[in-house]
């Protein structure tokens, strides 16, 4: 019967929690001048992972109910939250290049995979320390539904070694309103158009930033001095759009692509999916024509899109 149909195939776990308390620091950061992130003590890392199985090896349990190669999805779970305490870097993407190692060398019907982790952000509670001055708590952390870090890798066997054949790093749900400093007009009028020109206007964008190293090396590197940290790629975005007088979102990314290709030179390509968020004005005070009131527009947002990769 298989031999009637052509198959593609998959399977695994989504959504495992890991808690990690206490692992090794992420040290020997470089620094960049659009933010202050330098390492962290990791005294508590948090994520989901994911694991996909791909290969022809597992189509007997799909065809004729055979389980005999099948590693259960139970099983895999256990799996991913052992290595979380094996695990012995500072950083999801080394956790997640591990776990795609250890998998494949466990389990040769294996032939590829794809690998998802989610950061599950938390940030230390500020508390009194000596002489009335407030410090970070090392052993309290508030949970935090800000932006996060997320990682996807793919590995497939090549012999009995794990190859790492693709990759995405990102930074997402990032959510920033600017009260002034952006414009959009001179677009397109015709009988459908009701907007108006806008020269100075809130600007409420939902974005998300992708990005991949030219060589992993860099991104797997004990040493870090390469590792291009989340963190890091958030805060030179807000910093842009804090600065950058823009005419449209599609030119804001644009800018915001230019400086991380240009802070980053192990960087191959970054891509942006920002949605427009923008509310709608609906008052100005009579007294300061700057103190105006909006609330949340009509809720189907305009989506845009862009990828910047080197030439050559």
């Amino acid at each position: 019967m298989s031999s009637d149909f052509t198959y593609q195939i998959s399977y695994g776990k989504t959504l495992v929690p890991v808690y990690r308390a206490y692992a090794a620091p992420l040290t020997g950061v470089t620094p960049v001048r659009e933010s202050n992130f330098s390492g962290r003590s990791n005294n508590l890392v948090a994520f989901e992972a994911d694991v996909e199985v791909l290969g022809d090896n597992f189509l007997p349990s799909y065809t004729e109910g055979d389980n005999s190669m099948v590693v259960a999805t139970d099983s895999m779970k256990n799996f991913i939250i052992r290595q979380g305490l094996a695990y012995t870097g500072a950083t999801l993407e080394g956790y997640l290049a591990f776990l795609g190692q250890e998998l494949l060398k466990t389990y040769s019907q294996m032939e590829g995979l794809r690998l998802t982790g989610r950061e599950l952000p938390f940030v230390p509670v500020t508390v009194p320390g000596a002489g009335g001055s407030f410090e970070e708590s090392p052993v309290l952390y508030s949970r935090s539904h800000n932006d996060y870090t997320v990682v996807t890798m793919d590995y497939s066997r090549e012999g009995d070694g794990a190859v790492l054949s693709d990759h995405r790093c990102g930074r997402v749900d990032m959510e920033l309103l600017k009260v002034t400093g952006s414009s959009f007009t001179s677009f397109v009028r015709d009988g459908y158009t009701t907007l108006p020109d806008r020269r100075d206007r809130p600007l409420f964008i939902h974005m998300n930033i992708y990005w991949k190293y030219t060589d992993t090396a860099a991104m797997l590197n004990p040493d870090h001095s390469y590792y291009i940290p989340g963190e890091q790629v958030r805060d030179i975005a807000q910093v842009v759009f804090h600065e950058f007088v823009s005419e449209s979102i599609q030119h804001l990314i644009h800018e915001i692509g230019s400086r991380l290709l240009e802070r980053f030179p192990q960087l191959e390509k970054v891509g942006f999916e920002a949605k427009n968020q923008t509310p709608d004005p609906f008052g100005v005070s009579p007294t300061d024509d700057k103190v105006k009131v909006y609330s949340a527009a009509f809720p189907a947002y305009g989506l845009i899109k862009l990828t910047m990769s080197r030439n050559g």
